[in-house]
């Protein structure tokens, strides 16, 4: 009886089991799912006011907006590598949170006190810094968790806590609907900037933690990385494996903005008023988080621990192999809502996890610069090529089916690297890559 009573504690609960969390990882992982939710609803309640603003300042100078804000994000990269190498973690990261809630409280400045004749300018600036934020925010995120969870910890974990920027994003949408009306857009900048702050405050309390239980980690918290601007670039140049993560990202992203294009054009072509498109896109948006949250919470942990990262990562891949290929034969409305819902619960609920577990084998350095590289300049550079590449084929006469069939290849080669890197990945497990 006694026995059995010592054993008793050790026993794992049901949520346990169903999340494929150990009793000690409780703490860390509840405060990483918390930052993530809390960035996530930041963003997600800035993002469509920055979607409005880029409309109010023209639909036709939209691509112009996309353009700078590559720009940009070339000249913030480096940047961002040279406060990397300057500052520990716990500092560099803080003043990256910091210095974006600035910019939020001088855009509410700038909302509030300039005249009407500023303020598309206004609005085109912060579409701008919008979309260069979310990139950069959510980068540190996953550079921190992948300082913080060794690999078999990544492939059961990083699909729970994925499941809490999902939430938030849900949560972000829901307030910013709600409260717009009332409270009026340059308030609720004030809102994102709290819940980043706050998201700031789960990130110390993770390092305490962290740290507090080995002394190797409190000592590389505490430690400044050294190294220049351009080492984000240099890492990537030097490394074979980098560079499969960048041709897997700019695959990703170009055909993320093939997909987008093709959506846009049967829609308008099927859907008329813009109340039944916004219908339409908001109900593609329930599905997608309700879906990804679902898998995430009680599918990723378990798929990656399986059946390893590389086939997790070629998921994507395969549904964008099978959905052009659809839309190719079927180009029609009901085609675009399965591949679209299914590409995007794909990519948030297994893709992107499994794509973030590909850094937690490397050196800190990698972890923060060459993949904030990726992250944020490979990702435009990305969205530039499918933009352009749809626009040239439009204008050389080729219609939907021809645009989904162009895709295809592109999408066989980007499931090849996927199996690649999986590879790589394991051969890379328990090594720093020099």
């Amino acid at each position: 009886m006694t026995g059995s009573a010592a054993t008793t504690p050790d026993r794992p609960s049901v949520l346990q089991q169903l999340l494929t969390v150990r009793r000690d990882e409780w703490q860390v992982l509840g405060l990483s799912l918390l930052y993530f939710l809390l960035l996530m609803a930041g963003y997600f309640i800035l993002r469509p006011i920055r979607d409005q603003m880029g409309l109010a300042g023209g639909v036709e100078n939209l691509p112009w907006l996309f353009t700078a804000t590559l720009v940009a994000t070339m000249i913030v990269s480096p940047l961002f590598s040279m406060l990397v190498s300057r500052m520990p973690r716990r500092r560099f990261v803080a003043w990256s949170y910091r210095l974006l809630m600035l910019c939020l409280l001088l855009f509410y400045i700038a909302l509030t006190t300039l005249p009407e004749s500023a303020q598309v300018w206004t609005g085109r600036v912060f579409f701008v810094w919008v979309s260069v934020f979310n990139l950069f925010a959510v980068s540190v995120f996953w550079a921190v968790m992948a300082d913080v969870f060794r690999s078999e910890q990544s492939r059961r974990l990083y699909g729970v806590i994925a499941a809490g920027g999902t939430l938030g994003a849900l949560i972000g949408g829901l307030v910013t609907a709600g409260l717009v009306a009332s409270l009026g857009a340059p308030l609720l900048l004030l809102v994102s900037l709290v819940l980043l702050e706050l998201a700031l405050w789960c990130m110390f309390g993770i390092t305490r933690r962290v740290g507090g239980q080995d002394a190797d980690q409190r000592h590389r918290n505490d430690e400044a990385m050294g190294g220049g601007a351009l080492d984000g670039f240099r890492l990537a140049l030097r490394s074979p494996y980098l560079l499969g993560i960048c041709g897997y990202m700019l695959l990703y992203t170009i055909g993320s903005t093939f997909l987008y294009f093709l959506q846009a054009q049967i829609v308008d072509a099927t859907i008329d008023g813009r109340a039944a498109q916004t219908a339409y896109f908001a109900n593609v948006d329930v599905w997608v988080n309700s879906l990804t949250l679902v898998f995430q919470v009680f599918v990723t942990g378990r798929l990656m621990a399986k059946a390893g990262v590389g086939l997790t990562l070629a998921a994507l891949p395969l549904v964008s192999i099978v959905g052009f290929l659809g839309l190719g034969l079927v180009p029609v409305l009901a085609a675009v809502v399965v591949f679209t819902v299914a590409r995007r619960v794909t990519n948030f609920a297994f893709s992107r996890p499994s794509r973030e577990a590909l850094y937690v084998p490397l050196t800190r350095e990698t972890k923060y610069k060459a993949k904030n590289l990726i992250d944020t300049f490979v990702y435009r550079v990305g969205d530039q090529v499918g933009a352009w590449a749809n626009g040239a084929l439009i204008w050389m006469g080729v219609g939907i089916a021809g645009i989904a069939w162009t895709a295809v290849p592109l999408a066989a080669l980007w499931l090849a690297l996927a199996l690649w890197l999986g590879r790589r990945y394991r051969a890379l497990q328990g090594q720093a890559l020099v």
